[in-house]
């Protein structure tokens, strides 16, 4: 499936010069690699409905509490690991942290955030991760 990119040539007054077609494929590949001892993360997408209580009824979220959950997350996806992470033997006795594909914990604003195509990343130091869980779901922010 081939997606559209619009080019345009001012951000405060954007006018469309151009569009480049990119399958999935060529998209990924667009994803910055870490560098040093960075850690890219995807932010999990967050649910649109919120259960209240046990009374089996659910209220949909607004776009504006949806946008602050995603940008005060504490779990971040690892997608890819920098090739000194975890590298200091003195820093890091006991190995590396988490490893590409877990869920960690993180402090929530840590890290640079960016946005490639809609989705948000966040680039993170290796010592940043407080902890690796299996399920993420459920884990909020307090």
């Amino acid at each position: 499936m081939t997606t559209e990119i619009l080019l345009a040539t001012n951000p405060d007054n954007p006018q469309i010069i151009g569009l480049i077609s990119k399958t999935a494929e060529e998209k990924a590949k667009q994803l910055p690699r870490p560098s040093g001892y960075h850690i890219l993360c995807a932010i999990p997408e967050v649910e649109e409905e919120m259960e209240l209580g046990d009374s089996g009824f659910s209220l949909i979220k607004a776009d504006e509490t949806m946008r602050h959950e995603e940008m005060l997350t504490t779990v971040l996806f690892v997608v890819d690991l920098g090739p000194d992470c975890y590298k200091d033997p003195t820093r890091f006795p006991s190995g590396a942290w988490c490893k590409k594909g877990d869920f960690v914990l993180v402090r929530p604003n840590s890290g640079s955030r960016l946005v490639i195509h809609g989705k948000d990343f966040r680039m993170i130091n290796d010592d940043t991760v407080e902890g690796v869980v299996d399920d993420p779901r459920g884990i909020k922010r307090k």
